[in-house]
């Protein structure tokens, strides 16, 4: 007995689009069980419920076209699980209808605008009498995504044929342009050739004016995290076509346009429009709107609007993070918002621009230098604190400990209302949230602070995508009362679901009731092998120094991979790490010098003579009376980072803040023995 291998549904543009973003494997063994060449009973039951059916098609010059058809419920029917049987007159005045001949392909959407239930289908047209039968090629359900609840009402004959105008054109005018501009729900039409011809028809949606209209006429759309199929942008990488269709809900008004179109996988916009994936654009060529001519009219619901969109971005915003990226390196105004006790010795402030510029966004476990000017003093202080928000928020906020000089007046001074500086966040002590491996993130004392912004990452990261990965959160502090984001946490485990898992360590119960706490004691190797189940992870540590040590070497201890474990050290003191073996060998740089080296300092015209022994490129510059910006002194925060213009520098002790090769964090770093003479951007 032999078997034949269901075969691949995917065509080479999907393939390049999921590999892409590395799940190609993962989609083609999806492919093959989910995508049916039949109907599902539950489809063929869903349906005839209908009361409008987007149709894609393709016309003899090989334009693709988005329709709609409309009629009564019932209107579709399936006699057979390969068959659906639309009853609907055609309609000369629609562009689609040229590509609906018999034995034509098309594409079938059939969407529940009050459910959100939506189901897709591509074959074979046949004409009948009263409409035409489609014979399945492709089935498939999609999911709920993006799609805003609306009402539906039967207002006129569907059978009707249209009797007002066709208005043509090439160029968007300004009715076509508002409606654009204030949809948030489009359908989209696209095909492939590639082994026989396949058309597609999808839905997309998101916020009012998540189309950009540019100047020339172009549509740009970002794509939101979906099902990974790339029916639509794997067509248009292979022909670069596409044809939509704008609805006006409230008029029946429909809005058809075919044109070029093209897939953006790197574009600075992509980053900076929250939730977009990538992007791609369409250029009309050819545009028809039909007023009025559909028979059925819908209702926004209260409260209708799609979860899934209301969290992704919009245009004006992105613009304003994209000036805002430009002034990266200078120290802006931020205004204090809220201020939050969050234990006895642990106050949040959130920030917001005081320049009318966007924040810029951030990483999950970065930090925010900021800069400020101590009573008395004659120099603002600059020091790092981690951001304790997600990407996704829309503000910064720092959460402080009570220690040292300008912690204590932030606490003591600091009011809402007030300005602080700040510059752009930096560090790479950050979380992908879409990793597959479970996470671990370890906190001792404030440490949690970057957790707290993985954990609120994560969270959002897996609602936008359908999936949130799998989180241990260990939390230790010496006594509840210094216990920070209490609430907060417990509100991410139950918005989690399961998904997210909170184990909390008391030193010193005094104060908390046993309810308050699950282990008394330390958060230590005992600690973690009690509560954590056996699995592969990653592990996220950050603390004190002898926290981060013990649990490091704790860990190197039971065989975890060092490139497993992510630490973060509060402190001058550095993770002392040991390599895997095997693993690629620890980049080393240049050796110190060991005799006299000049150093020269070319933005302030100033030379200097560094000794062994006696310190830093920092210290040296200060010794020359220069007042270069720096915060921990220890290679963390990269407050120091300076250019290098000639030379080079080593480091006693690797930096853990990142660095490019011409640069230098002179907190940390000496002259190198190579070279005559250093210089510096200072």
């Amino acid at each position: 007995m032999t078997t034949t291998e269901k075969p691949s549904p995917w065509h080479r543009g999907e393939v390049e689009i999921q590999r892409s973003v590395g799940v190609e494997a993962r989609m083609d063994g999806i492919g093959r069980r989910v995508i049916r060449d039949y109907l599902l009973d539950q489809h063929r039951a869903f349906f005839p419920q209908l009361p409008f059916l987007v149709v894609g098609s393709v016309d003899p010059a090989g334009a693709p076209w988005a329709t709609i058809v409309a009629g009564q419920p019932g209107f579709i029917g399936s006699p057979d699980i390969y068959t659906l049987s639309i009853e609907a007159a055609r309609q000369p005045s629609d562009p689609a209808d040229a590509g609906m001949e018999d034995g034509d392909p098309v594409g079938l959407l059939g969407v529940e605008l009050h459910t959100r239930r939506r189901n897709r289908m591509n074959g074979a047209l046949r004409r009948t009498a009263g409409g035409f039968d489609v014979v399945v090629d492709q089935s498939y359900g999609n999911c709920p995504q993006y799609i805003q609840l609306r009402d539906f009402a039967i207002v006129g004959d569907p059978a009707a044929p249209y009797a007002g105008e066709v208005e043509t054109s090439t160029d968007l005018d300004v009715d076509a342009r508002a409606l654009i501009a204030a949809a948030d729900t489009f359908f989209v039409a696209s095909y492939s050739d590639e082994g026989g011809r396949r058309v597609d028809v999808s839905h997309r949606g998101g916020k009012p004016g998540f189309v950009r209209i540019g100047q020339d006429g172009v549509l740009t759309i970002p794509d939101f995290a979906g099902n990974l199929f790339f029916n639509t942008l794997g067509n248009i990488r292979l022909n670069g076509k596409a044809g939509l269709v704008f609805v006006d809900f409230s008029s029946g008004d429909m809005l058809q346009l075919t044109g070029e179109a093209e897939v953006v996988l790197d574009s600075p916009e992509i980053a900076a429009f929250q939730g977009a994936e990538r992007l791609w654009r369409v250029r009309p060529t050819k545009i028809v709107r039909r007023r009025s001519i559909l028979p059925v009219r819908w209702a926004d619901r209260a409260n209708g609007a799609s979860p899934n969109a209301l969290i992704t971005g919009d245009w004006d915003a992105t613009a304003a993070r994209l000036k805002a990226a430009e002034l990266a390196g200078r120290w802006r105004p931020f205004r204090v918002r809220k201020i939050t006790r969050e234990s006895a010795t642990i106050r949040s402030f959130e920030l917001e621009p005081a320049d009318g510029v966007a924040t810029i966004p951030h990483l999950a476990g970065q930090h925010l230098p900021i800069r400020v000017l101590l009573p008395g003093d004659e120099r603002p202080v600059i020091r790092t604190y981690t951001l304790s928000v997600a990407p996704s928020d829309p503000f910064y906020r720092i959460s402080v400990k009570r220690e040292g000089g300008v912690s204590q007046y932030l606490h003591d001074q600091i009011r809402e209302g007030d300005l602080i500086e700040a510059r752009a966040p930096a560090g790479g002590f950050t979380i992908d949230a879409a990793e597959r491996r479970p996470a671990v993130l370890l906190a001792a004392g404030v440490g949690i602070t970057p957790m707290i912004a993985m954990a609120r990452h994560i969270l959002f990261e897996g609602f936008r995508t359908r999936g949130v990965r799998r989180t241990y959160i260990f939390q230790a502090a010496r006594t509840k009362a210094e216990r920070a984001f209490d609430e907060e946490l417990a509100a991410l485990v139950e918005a989690g679901q399961g998904a997210i898992r909170l184990t909390r360590i008391l030193g010193d119960t005094d104060g908390a009731d046993p309810d308050d706490y699950d282990l008394l004691g330390r958060l230590d190797m005992d600690a973690l092998r009690a509560e954590l189940p056996f699995d592969d992870y990653d592990f996220y540590l950050c603390g004190p120094p002898g926290f981060m040590q013990a649990i490091y070497d704790g860990l190197r201890g039971l065989n975890v991979a060092d490139r497993r474990i992510h630490a973060e050290a509060f402190g001058p003191a550095s993770l002392q790490r040991t390599p895997d073996l095997g693993g690629a060998p620890a980049k080393v740089g240049p050796p110190p010098a060991t005799t006299s080296k000049p150093v020269l300092f070319m933005e302030s015209s100033k030379e200097a003579r560094w000794e062994p022994g006696s310190g830093t490129l920092l210290e040296l510059a200060e010794a020359r009376g220069l007042q270069p910006e720096f915060s921990c002194r220890a290679g963390t925060c990269g407050s120091c980072k300076t250019k290098v213009l000639q030379g080079a520098v080593s480091y006693l002790t690797p930096p853990t803040a990142p660095v490019a090769e011409d640069e230098a964090l002179i907190c940390c770093a000496v002259p190198a023995a190579e070279g005559e003479a250093l210089q510096l951007a200072l």
